[in-house]
């Protein structure tokens, strides 16, 4: 990767086209490409920035923020008196035969949602006996004729009468794993990926796969925002930041900054994020207003009974069934509940110890989100299915802030050499616990 004094450099020759140097093919730049920008703020101005529709991210230092974008969101930064610092670029190395990839990736080998699509009708007609396909509801475009997905999902497991059926009373406890709610996360989506194929194709092989199919239903939607992923793609070589849906509905919105945060959007404690239509972390008109959370949260009521009271501080029973990853990045996090609120969950304790069994893995921080992020989120999808259902429902934040394999458009070889392998251990974890998940 280039040093960072050498891009320091680069981006303060303004109007001059940039190159990364990073040993494949240089990556294009003008002072119009983002990158990460060092900002150091309190919480309450972290806030007032997300509101003002900057991108926010989280930092690595205590007291600052990483923002997104290019040398102009810098001068608007500094403009409102703050100190906004080149931390890391966005994009990253490509590899020298990018352009030979198949006319279904992107940016050095990432998955399209068409080839996402393809992928799970191809496991589940080669894998009749493991694999069921679901259409489980709409992306926000197809619902209104313009184009758009379905919303897919596939089970895995050695089926038995009863198995893979949208019941909440079937034999076998059930992990739920789900990538790309946030479209520019791309590693969580290829990750899924491979969590599919280590299943269906390692039954035969691997004794570890046969005893969680033979055992656990394993449920997996590996494009949760797929109209979102479409515009990302969009961007071939350079990405488009897409973090929302595209529903362009609200307010005068241009770009990226279109859409509902989905991942702010869930019925369970929705209210407490951005009304501002163009904010990154803009959580809709309403409660489940979207219909992709919608589609997630009728899968979950289908595959999960009740497990769990109604008030906050009622706990999910030690004999409560299921388990549920939401894959995102950045920030090498285990985030626990809740979400909504500083306060612990009621099953806190059960929480990190089945975190520390995760960690053992992919060696994450285990915390809340203000132990990790550092910021509250209402209308998130593991406090829906872990408040509502009681499901042990935790989201990892794969990758590091900075560096080849950090940030959200990691160089697409990290999959295999990092993130794969440091999760694989994990997401066999969340499997296996599923029969008991308040009982590690």
């Amino acid at each position: 990767m280039a040093s960072r004094s050498l891009s320091r450099l680069a981006l303060a020759a303004s109007g001059v086209l940039l190159t990364s140097l990073l040993g494949g093919t240089a990556v294009a730049q003008t002072a119009d490409t983002p990158v990460f920008w060092r900002v150091p703020a309190t919480a309450a101005q972290a806030q007032a920035l997300t509101e003002a529709g900057f991108d926010v991210e989280e930092g690595d230092d205590a007291g600052s923020v990483n923002v997104v974008g290019g040398r102009g969101v810098a001068a608007k930064l500094r403009a409102l008196g703050y100190r906004p610092s080149f931390f890391d670029t966005v994009y990253k190395e490509l590899p020298a035969e990018t352009n030979k990839l198949a006319a279904d990736t992107y940016y050095g080998g990432y998955r399209t949602v068409t080839a996402h699509e393809s992928h799970l009708t191809q496991v589940a007609s080669a894998h009749p006996d493991l694999a069921t396909k679901y259409t489980i509801g709409q992306s926000w475009k197809k619902t209104k004729g313009l184009g758009g997905h379905d919303i897919q999902a596939i089970c895995l497991t050695k089926k038995q009468t009863g198995d893979c059926t949208l019941s909440t009373t079937s034999k076998k406890p059930k992990f739920f794993l789900m990538g790309q709610i946030h479209a520019r996360e791309l590693s969580t989506g290829e990750l899924a990926w491979r969590w599919i194929d280590y299943l269906a194709d390692g039954y035969a092989t691997d004794a570890t796969a046969k005893s969680i199919l033979d055992t656990t239903e394993v449920w997996v939607v590996p494009i949760a925002n797929p109209d979102g992923v479409d515009i990302v793609a969009s961007g071939g070589n350079s990405p488009k930041l897409q973090r929302k849906n595209a529903n362009n509905s609200r307010g005068s919105c241009t770009g990226t900054n279109i859409g509902v945060d989905l991942n702010r959007n869930s019925t369970f404690k929705w209210g407490g994020d951005s009304n501002s239509a163009c904010s990154e972390t803009y959580q809709g008109v309403s409660a489940g207003s979207e219909p992709e959370v919608q589609a997630l949260e009728k899968l979950a009521r289908a595959i999960f009974p009740d497990q769990r009271g109604t008030g906050d501080n009622d706990p999910a029973p030690a004999t409560a069934k299921g388990t549920m990853i939401t894959l995102h990045s950045y920030g090498n996090d285990i985030i626990i509940p809740w979400g909504f609120t500083q306060a612990t969950s009621p099953n806190d304790a059960q929480y990190r110890r089945l975190g520390a069994k995760y960690a053992a893995s992919n060696g994450y921080l285990v915390g809340t989100n203000e132990e990790t992020v550092g910021y509250d989120t209402t209308g998130t999808t593991d406090d829906f299915t872990y408040g509502e259902l009681g499901v042990a429902s935790v989201t990892f934040e794969v990758g590091g802030s900075s560096g080849t394999c950090g940030g959200f458009l990691p160089k697409y070889t990290c999959v295999d050499s990092t993130f794969w392998p440091k999760n694989k251990g994990a997401l066999v974890t969340a499997a296996k616990a599923a029969a008991a998940p308040y009982q590690q």
